[in-house]
């Protein structure tokens, strides 16, 4: 399997996922989540997914301060419908990283390790999603903005030319590369993670 090498180089996310430790899933029960399980996930690579997999990175930060988050221990709330823009997109990345499922999700083994019931959407807050630790009730409220990451002038119409079958090979490989590139600047470039992430609320 071929893809971006800089996919490699982003910051993973380490958690501790007591149900894979309990079924013996994962030996020690500390798992790690990297930006290409997401890619795989969500079956592409965009600012979007990106952004999702930042604020996920740090509102875990933010909730835990030096300990290990604990997945499927964190409820996820969406400000937005399910339905609207890219909400859906953001959703369903941060809840595979923190471990939460809505109504549909693991209902759990006798009262322990449930995973439904902790998604939800069109909750009122000031951010764009907030991540709340089920066991103390912190949270945090964030939002996200890469538009200080301009992709390259020639993108947008390379795009078009792709869509509408009117480019040539190296025309949609050339287009490929320059959105990958918006992406690595988004992942990597470490000094505007504080700019792109607003936490609007912690409590």
């Amino acid at each position: 399997m071929k893809y971006p090498d800089f996919y490699n180089e982003v910051q993973a996310i380490q958690l501790y996922d007591s149900l894979s430790h309990f079924l013996g899933a994962i030996e020690d029960g500390n798992i790690e989540i990297t930006y290409l399980d997401c890619v795989k996930l969500a079956g592409h690579s965009c600012p979007t997914v990106a952004g999702a997999y930042l604020m996920a990175l740090k509102a875990l930060e933010e909730l835990y301060a030096g300990e290990l988050p604990k997945r499927g221990d964190i409820h996820v709330a969406m400000k937005n419908p399910e339905n609207e823009g890219v909400t859906g997109v953001i959703a369903n990345v941060i809840s595979f990283i923190v471990g939460a499922n809505g109504i549909g999700g693991f209902k759990g083994i006798q009262g322990n390790f449930s995973r439904n019931n902790l998604v939800a959407f069109g909750s009122p807050m000031k951010g764009e999603v907030t991540l709340t630790r089920v066991d103390t009730d912190q949270s945090v409220s964030l939002s996200y903005d890469p538009s200080m990451v301009p992709g390259d002038q020639n993108m947008m119409p390379l795009m078009g030319k792709s869509l509408s079958g009117n480019a040539s090979i190296e025309e949609q490989t050339l287009f490929g590369k320059l959105w990958q590139e918006r992406v690595r600047k988004i992942l990597l470039t470490k000094e505007l993670w504080d700019q792109m992430i607003t936490i609007h609320e912690k409590r």
